[in-house]
């Protein structure tokens, strides 16, 4: 294999597979996907939509199940 060639393959393959080692999501990547869950709910609250969510899936299981 050629040194350009072999350099491609051993990029794609750190590309494909990630870094040597690295598995699973840090404890930072959690926490920022806390701060965004937080910021949604948050701002469906603020702008007072929580009720008319509750209400649409309400609604909704209440055509699966047959009550209305």
């Amino acid at each position: 294999m050629s040194k350009p060639t072999e350099m491609m393959y051993r990029a794609l393959t750190r590309l494909q597979h990630g870094r040597d080692g690295e598995r699973g999501a840090s404890a930072i990547e959690y926490v920022g996907i806390v701060i965004i869950v937080g910021a949604i709910i948050l701002g469906i609250r603020a702008l007072g939509l929580d009720a008319v969510i509750s209400t649409a899936i309400g609604n909704a299981v209440a055509k699966v199940v047959g009550g209305g």
